[in-house]
């Protein structure tokens, strides 16, 4: 049994961060909370290949993010698509920018909400400075990654890619219940106990 660090004073122990990952990987599940970054990357695709490599059991994936870096984000959905075991996305608190095509790595079926969860549909933006021509190109490679996104949410949810495009001009947020209508997720539920 993993040793509790000293708490200070007024304060609850707490595990070491090692015995909490173990634990989440004993129940095969990953956590992509916070700004997506390389370093969230990296420890989601890690945790995935690992359970994945153990066998071939299903890997739930906790979602509560606001977004972040869009390639790194990629690279979770993708290798998240990548593995053999079947992946059901949970979407927690908020699931926002590039944390919508890592709910939509799962299968329709497998996508499930919280009851509180709000969710977030925008259009990439990146800062461009220097000269001119520079400047172009960062906005021609936002405007493909844009097209790409929402060709990744319409192929995702079933809803017109001209929809998606109009949706994801300006921040979109939807509910729960509107992230369901939309197709970003199969079912909402209140308890593990609701997933298939």
């Amino acid at each position: 049994m993993p040793q509790l660090d000293e708490p200070e004073e007024g304060q609850k122990p707490q595990l070491p961060q090692d015995a909490v990952l173990s634990r989440m990987l004993g129940i095969r599940t990953i956590l992509v909370s916070g700004e997506i970054d390389k370093d969230v990357a990296e420890r989601a695709i890690s945790q995935a290949l690992i359970l994945d490599a153990a066998n071939h059991d299903p890997i739930r994936v906790l979602i509560t993010s606001q977004g972040g870096h869009v390639d790194s984000g990629y690279a979770i959905h993708d290798v998240l698509r990548y593995i053999e075991s079947p992946v059901v996305t949970v979407g927690a608190g908020w699931v926002a920018s590039i944390a919508v095509p890592i709910l939509l790595s799962a299968e329709k079926k497998n996508r499930y909400s919280l009851p509180n969860t709000r969710y977030l549909l925008h259009q990439p933006s990146g800062g461009a400075g220097g000269q001119a021509s520079d400047i172009r190109i960062a906005a021609e490679e936002i405007l493909k990654l844009r097209a790409r996104l929402n060709q990744l949410i319409a192929d995702a949810t079933g809803t017109k890619l001209d929809k998606v495009a109009s949706d994801s001009d300006r921040n979109f947020w939807m509910s729960a219940e509107e992230a369901l209508s939309y197709g970003l997720v199969s079912k909402i539920i209140k308890s593990q106990t609701e997933i298939a």
